[in-house]
């Protein structure tokens, strides 16, 4: 898996103590993106997926694992299967994109990465960052046109269930 790093005990990237993993790979290139060094998929360094989950399990007081960008869904495959051996150990996943929900929807129906990584997702932070919307005042999010999703919920029931901060 191609990453760009990760951040051990991250209070910032949702609730609690979490492990971030920024991928490597972005096709959004968003104005005033905070992480413009994750764009080039051929950035980063390689690391197995065995190594990434062994530093997740690492600190017994993680409360969770956030997947950030770059994009996540460039690698939704290797994401799912660290997200499925986090909430084994009881862990919650957070996924930020730049794709909105309606168009990982779509994107699903073509790529089984997609639909793994959103079937383990508990909350998903969705769309592009817009710099004309950015804001300090949304919790766990950079604009204001991003949204927080519950996934399982929204999943569920075929339509957007945002979740409160």
């Amino acid at each position: 898996m191609r990453i760009a790093g990760t951040v051990q005990d991250s209070i910032v990237d949702g609730p609690g103590f979490r492990f971030v993993l920024f991928t490597q790979g972005c096709p959004h290139h968003c104005e005033g993106c905070q992480n413009p060094q994750t764009h080039d998929p051929a950035g980063g360094e390689e690391l197995s997926v065995e190594e990434i989950v062994r530093r997740l399990l690492s600190n017994p007081l993680t409360d969770g694992i956030t997947f950030s960008g770059g994009e996540p869904f460039e690698q939704a495959a290797d994401c799912a299967l660290i997200a499925r051996q986090a909430r084994e150990k009881g862990l919650n996943v957070w996924t930020y994109t730049g794709y909105t929900f309606e168009q990982l929807l779509e994107r699903m129906k073509t790529d089984d990465g997609t639909k793994e990584l959103l079937s383990v997702t508990d909350v998903l932070v969705d769309g592009r960052f817009v710099l004309a919307q950015k804001s300090f005042d949304v919790p766990w999010r950079g604009s204001r046109n991003q949204r927080l999703i519950d996934v399982p919920k929204s999943l569920e029931s075929g339509r957007v269930i945002e979740r409160e901060s």
